[in-house]
């Protein structure tokens, strides 16, 4: 059964993976707007806008231009040898690696990393420019997770304890407005608080990014313009991990098990911390599985306020441009850590909790 399990797992996962590159495909291909034009700029003309439409593939009808994408971006794919005008022929220079698993004829079944084309703008490898941007917004999605988790269990775990105290009051309105506001709003207040009229006392930056830029050192980590981003994105999620810990914890206090703990005499901090709160953290554990992914997919705001160099700022930047290679880019990123991260808490609870596994 846990096999079967986790095959099903992996497969719903693939099926997302699919249906994302699918629109993400469709969205981009129907824009209006012409690469070609953004990069010939005033030299535009007929002639130069068909040649370079014909070197991006966009000559061809949407469907073979979907399984062009498609084959690309495929782990195993489907190529030809010998026919350079056939749509899906193997281009050498175009992966940085692959294998050939099966060879028919002028068929051939390779193994490759998957490739997700050249920036219309620069040439460079979409991958190069992911890998780029990546490292920014991981270490902020990262810091503003840890930083929501570790106050909101603490202050969830207080509320608890003292519920329907003036604290628990207090708390449950600064968590209702910690959800309400948006992250481009509260970006913008942080900004101008400690990092313009705050300045001197903070000594924080309104703009920055992982790396500064020294005349004679070249790129220093300055992890001081991390604080502000960070604090701005774990907002929402701090709110929402300090009432789900409360509410989690009030649920298994008010179990028999707990009351039994506590007639044999073990102290109240034993029975919270050594029973209550194990138990309690099982959703809180899933909400912030769930909210480090959307963190992925939220900084871009955050990134273009505190002008933080990421994938935010990255697909800002080529939408402006046009460079549609780079936009597609970053969105599968998001989308692939996402629905992978979902996917492997589904195979933990699955085989931690066997009654998972029969839904």
């Amino acid at each position: 059964m846990l096999l079967r399990f986790l095959i099903k797992r992996i497969l719903y996962g693939v099926l997302v993976l699919w249906g994302v590159v699918t629109v993400v495909f469709l969205l981009f291909n129907v824009l209006p707007g012409d690469p070609a034009r953004m990069m010939l700029g005033q030299r535009a003309d007929g002639a130069s806008i068909e040649a370079i439409n014909r070197d991006l593939g966009r000559d061809k009808p949407l469907f073979q231009q979907y399984l062009m994408y498609v084959n690309d971006l495929s782990p195993i794919s489907f190529h030809d040898t010998d026919h350079p005008d056939n749509f899906l022929f193997l281009h050498a220079d175009k992966y940085e690696s692959f294998s050939e698993l099966i060879h028919m004829g002028s068929k051939v079944i390779v193994f490759k990393t998957p490739y997700l084309r050249r920036s219309y703008q620069t040439k460079r490898r979409v991958s190069e420019v992911l890998m780029d941007a990546l490292p920014g917004t991981t270490v902020l999605a990262v810091t503003a997770i840890l930083f929501a988790t570790f106050f909101g269990v603490i202050l969830g775990i207080i509320s608890a304890v003292r519920s329907h105290t003036l604290y628990d009051n207090m708390s449950l309105v600064l968590s209702v407005l910690g959800m309400s506001l948006p992250s481009f709003f509260s970006g913008i207040i942080i900004a101008w608080l400690f990092g313009y009229v705050w300045s001197d006392t903070t000594g924080l930056n309104m703009t920055g990014s992982l790396y500064t830029l020294d005349p004679f050192q070249g790129e220093i980590l300055d992890l001081k313009n991390l604080i502000l981003p960070a604090l701005t994105l774990g907002i929402r999620p701090l709110a929402i991990i300090t009432q789900l810990t409360r509410s989690s914890l009030l649920d298994v206090l008010s179990q028999d098990y707990i009351r039994t703990a506590s007639a044999k005499g073990l102290s109240y901090y034993k029975v919270i911390t050594r029973h209550a709160l194990k138990n309690a953290m099982n959703p809180v554990m899933t909400a912030v599985s769930g909210w480090f992914a959307s963190l992925m997919a939220g900084a871009i705001f955050v990134e273009i306020i505190f002008g933080w160099k990421g994938l935010g700022k990255e697909i800002v930047d080529s939408l402006d441009k046009y460079d549609f290679p780079v936009v597609m880019g970053c969105v599968l990123v998001v989308a692939v850590t996402f629905v992978i991260i979902n996917m492997v808490v589904d195979i933990l609870y699955g085989i931690l909790d066997p009654r998972v596994r029969v839904r």
